[in-house]
């Protein structure tokens, strides 16, 4: 029976006929989506979801489709999907990381030139017959400062078009190497320096912990009087509250946004605010990106659904199912390498250095560094897979480099991966037990065993009496219950570390409890995927 994919958003008809044309039995349902009820009571009859972002994929829908495969996303963002009932499930979810990449970063440009110039406003007057034409001052983009906060896939286009345009072009992004810069042609400064020196700043960086409200009010007054900021990316990186009342304080003179912290935006404290200019997150909406996600979107679900080739996918490696038995285990525990350091790691990456021995050097070693890379970059970019990686990591000029060597210990096997920044070395390694589960049994070249948990604190030390005590009283009386408490040191009265396995993410105020106590060099909460 041939397999069946239900399109519940809009898609090209060139999209549909590569399902038609592979076997597929598709069902076009463009306007599903926006009716949860109605897609629960069918998705249970198909082998594959192809959408875009009007399909809301949630617990409940999931829980509804027992036969469902896998998920398309004919895009990049992924926010409209459970990815972690997918995952339970075992649904794939697929994306199309490179598709509108173009798009985007001409959109942000395009924002830049609307916002210079007052071009909306300007439109709006004359076309309600004024001719107002000394109202509408703008300024040149010639010798200006663009700030761009995060040069990746499209901040990086951005930044070429900008020096195409004779802008100068100062970058923040915590991963992008000098030499990679140098290339761009841009100046790598902080993110301090960044909103002081530029006139215009735009953002191209994921929605994460760690840029949430990156443009909070307290930076957003560190900016440049007289600048003008643009959001193409995603919502919630700016406060929106306080940019309105920085533009109305005539502070920043001018914005313009694509995304907003609530979408769809039907009400904001920029509307109507003169010189903002606002568009209902169009940054992909060009006929050209809509037909290459949609296309691209249908052949990776079709060789997926006939031959089981895995591209792009969020949340499965691109192994082929023979290796997946075996390198199961070691997949895991590649990811959580790459994921231990990546949470610790927040200079940029110059190289990662991996190496696998005994049995592992043995396995697909291109799927095992597409996890520790995938696990590392996951930080900064929670969309990215185990394909685009390295990819991602080519982009930013970080050297991957891998060495194989037979059993050299007490264990069959086991990776090591070692990070190298400008100002140090950090290292971790791993091994699989006999039981399948991932330990780490090294830090810092420091022993020990320590079982793998979704939440854990680690902490490091000088060797001194007292911490074992501080630290378990600490989490006892803040009712934080500890599954597995892991101890090592370098020498005695040397540098010493610990590593908690806990049940629930560790509280603020329980870490600075911890911190006041001056016993600690370093206290770091960590969250592993462990599904």
């Amino acid at each position: 029976m041939a397999p069946k994919v239900l399109i519940s958003d809009s898609l090209s008809d060139a999209a549909v006929q590569i399902f038609k044309d592979r076997g597929i039995d598709v069902d076009f349902q463009p306007n599903l989506g926006k009716d949860k009820d109605a897609l629960m009571a069918i998705i249970g009859n198909y082998d594959g979801l192809a959408i875009r972002s009007a399909t809301k994929v949630t617990e409940k829908i999931l829980a509804a489709a027992p036969n469902l495969k896998v998920i398309g996303r004919a895009g990049i963002g992924t926010d409209n999907i459970d990815k972690d009932a997918a995952s339970k499930q075992g649904v794939i979810v697929m994306n199309t990381p490179f598709g509108n990449m173009i798009t985007t970063a001409e959109h942000a440009i395009a924002m830049i030139f609307a916002v210079a110039r007052q071009i909306p406003e300007a439109s709006a007057s004359t076309h309600a017959g004024k001719w107002e034409k000394s109202k509408f001052m703008g300024v040149e983009l010639t010798g200006k400062t663009l700030g761009v906060i995060g040069a990746g896939n499209i901040g990086g286009i951005v930044c070429d078009r900008a020096r195409g345009l004779k802008m100068k072009v100062v970058a923040y992004d915590p991963f992008l190497g000098d030499e990679k810069a140098a290339k761009m042609g841009v100046e790598k400064v902080d993110l301090e320096e960044l909103l002081k020196r530029a006139d215009f700043i735009t953002l191209h960086v994921p929605f994460t912990e760690q840029t949430n409200n990156i443009l909070s009010r307290e930076n957003l007054e560190k900016t440049k009087p007289g600048v003008r900021i643009i959001n193409c990316a995603r919502g919630g990186l700016i406060d929106e509250d306080a940019l309105a009342d920085l533009l109305k304080s005539g502070h920043v003179a001018g914005a313009a946004l694509d995304v907003f912290k609530v979408e769809p935006a039907t009400e904001s404290p920029l509307f109507n605010l003169p010189n903002v200019v606002c568009t209902p997150h169009l940054g992909a909406a060009t006929t050209e990106a809509q037909e290459n996600v949609a296309l691209q979107v249908a052949e990776q679900m079709s060789d997926y659904l006939l031959t089981g080739a895995v591209s792009n996918a969020l949340n499965m490696p691109s192994v082929t199912a023979e290796e997946a038995q075996v390198m199961g285990p070691w997949l895991k525990l590649s990811g959580h390498l790459g994921a231990f350091i990546g949470q610790l790691t927040d200079e940029p990456i110059k190289a990662i250095n991996i190496l696998y021995d005994g049995v592992v050097s043995q396995m697909n070693i291109d799927a095992l560094n597409c996890g520790v890379v995938a696990g590392i970059m996951k930080r900064a970019n929670p969309d990215v897979n185990m394909v685009s990686a390295p990819v991602v990591a080519r982009e930013k000029g970080i050297q991957i480099s891998t060495t194989n060597q037979d059993k050299s210990g007490v264990f069959d096997g086991y990776i090591k991966v070692t990070v190298v920044t400008d100002k140090r070395e950090r290292s971790i390694a791993g091994t699989v037990f006999s039981d399948g589960k991932p330990r780490f049994i090294q830090i810092k070249g420091i022993q020990i065993d320590a079982e793998v948990g979704r939440y854990m604190v680690y902490t490091t030390n000088e060797d001194v009496p007292g911490i074992i005590g501080t630290l378990g009283q600490t989490m006892g009386e803040n009712g934080v219950n500890i599954a597995n408490f892991t101890l090592g040191r370098a020498s005695v009265k040397g540098e010493a570390i610990a590593l908690l396995y806990v049940d629930e993410p560790v509280p603020a105020p329980v870490v600075k409890k911890l911190h006041d106590t001056g016993l600690f060099n370093q206290i770091k909460l960590l969250e592993f995927d462990v599904a």
